[in-house]
């Protein structure tokens, strides 16, 4: 059995075998145990693995959320079996999950103090919970009224939300899947230096993170997990290249393999698009053979301009061109003709149906090619699934599996293979890479060299700088929804796109 040195003594002698979802080969041969003397309470554990290594499902068993199939979980000395989550939070255990678990139709305080709302009578104390929820949410930096409906919040708050719900458990043991994945540099910042704040205080840490960077900032030792399999732990200070290789059991050359070649004709022309409150003046071109990334701040806009490019949300004025074709109005079925597709940022929500198999899921987009007199070419379905499950790389024990149980890197790989496989003229990626590892990082901007090789052109929003600077052959920096700046792939640094990020901010400020 692999042993592994864990933190403060409060998870011992783990050893799990978890129930095999879209992983044949589950979680296996993971153990904490006791550590000596010597060892501080200041401890971090990181676990690290592919996409589909096991990560997510074995916290998950941590959590209560799962049972698994056989092995012990100790805490403080004593065997514990965690049935349900309420009994994982009676014994200090909290966890935050990679798919956020928020009821939308309720407040941003409602989902904090969820289950535990004060009460008097029976009678929820909306003042004092609203109260506590705030404090709570000061903590990761996210001042806004509590009242706020979660629904009307974007991904990186929600997930900021998310991290509250947990710190409001005052926990001592946090197990964090993916918490920055959606956040900007800021607030990862803030958010490692609370981490810090929790293990001085003598809480137990588990985090995952495929940013590496964050690893080596914020960790003490990396257990390694690959196929189910713990392959070793090693410490956090181990270089990059070393990591990656342990992780996917190769060498990666290149972390942003960008093959920038000659730029083309204009594919997609953007004209004064306007929308009230959301985006003001929006003008801009892509070319074939050229990927161009919008960079800013959260709130910034760029999300809404590529809803709105694509036509799935609204847009009071302005025109869309695609190969000479005009558009001055939204429509998803407008923007699928012109030539357009779309990752959207939340692919649980806007980029999947989870209950439908990955064969169902990849065929959506070409549903209407592959039917005649309204009856459904299942073999053709099937034959584009199984093309893209291989080129892809899609982790999956068959192309009938659901897509839900799915790792997170791969429902985002099953995701761009559905529009792969429509071959748009214009590819629009909005956080194409959040919860992906580094090799299916890799893959990703590989599929993105494909399509401008091919003469195709790609828009794509990050909050990851360096992933905007090393891909992307122009930058377009919005803040506060307009456009304040453009900077060639040369031109790029982190400073020069945060300096235009934060000047509209600062300029409004000043005033």
């Amino acid at each position: 059995m692999e042993t592994l040195q864990a933190f403060r003594g409060l998870l011992q002698a783990l050893s799990k075998r978890c129930r095999s979802f879209a992983n044949a080969a589950g979680v296996s041969s993971l153990a904490t145990k006791r550590p000596g003397p010597t060892r501080t309470s200041r401890a971090l554990h990181v676990l690290l693995g592919e996409n589909g290594a096991g990560k997510s499902t074995l916290i998950k068993c941590l959590a209560g959320v799962h049972q698994p199939d056989e092995g012990v979980i100790t805490v403080d000395g004593d065997p514990v079996v965690l049935h349900t989550t309420a009994d994982a939070e009676k014994l200090g255990i909290a966890t935050i999950h990679q798919e956020f678990n928020l009821v939308t139709e309720l407040s941003v305080a409602e989902n904090v103090m969820l289950g535990r709302q004060p009460r008097v009578a029976g009678i929820i104390k909306k003042a004092e919970m609203n109260k506590t929820a705030s404090a709570t949410l000061a903590k990761v930096g996210l001042h806004l009224d509590p009242r706020t409906p979660v629904s009307s919040l974007g991904v990186a708050r929600q997930q900021l939300v998310e991290i509250a719900k947990a710190l409001s458990l005052d926990a001592r043991i946090l197990i964090m899947d993916e918490p920055t994945a959606a956040l900007t540099d800021d607030e990862v910042d803030r958010l490692l230096s609370l981490m810090d704040e929790l293990r001085a205080q003598g809480v137990a840490l588990i985090f995952i993170s495929h940013h590496l960077d964050e690893i080596r900032r914020i960790g003490d030792r990396v257990t390694i997990l690959r196929d189910g399999e713990s392959v070793t732990t090693v410490p956090a200070s181990t270089e990059t290249d070393e990591l990656v290789r342990l992780m996917v059991g190769r060498s990666i050359d290149a972390q942003y393999p960008r093959v920038r070649g000659e730029v083309g004709e204009t594919l997609l022309k953007v004209e004064g698009l306007s929308r009230k409150g959301s985006f003001d003046d929006i003008s801009f071109e892509v070319r074939a053979g050229e990927v161009v990334g919008l960079a800013g701040l959260v709130g910034a806009g760029r999300t809404e301009v590529l809803r709105a490019v694509f036509g799935a949300d609204r847009f009071d004025r302005g025109t869309i061109t695609v190969g000479g074709r005009s558009r001055s109005h939204s429509g998803v079925e407008r923007g699928i003709a012109q030539g357009l597709g779309l990752v959207p940022e939340d692919r649980k929500q806007q980029g999947l149906v989870l209950g439908a198999s990955v064969a169902d899921n990849l065929g959506l987009v070409k549903l209407k090619d592959a039917s005649k007199g309204g009856i459904v070419n299942r073999g053709k379905l099937a034959d584009l699934a199984r093309r893209a499950i291989d080129s892809l790389r899609i982790r999956t024990p068959s192309a009938k599996a659901t897509v839900r149980n799915l790792s997170g890197g791969n429902q985002q790989k099953v995701v761009m293979g559905k529009w792969l496989l429509a071959d748009p003229t214009v590819l629009l990626l909005d956080e194409p890479t959040r919860g992906v590892d580094v090799g299916a990082k890799v893959e990703i901007y590989n599929l993105i060299n494909d399509m401008t090789q091919s003469g195709r052109g790609v828009l794509m929003a990050s909050s990851d700088l360096p992933e905007v600077i090393g891909i992307c052959d122009r930058i377009l920096v919005m803040a506060q929804g307009r456009i304040v700046g453009e900077l060639t792939h040369e031109q790029a640094t982190q400073d020069a796109v945060m300096a235009l990020a934060v000047q509209e901010r600062e300029s409004t400020r000043a005033h």
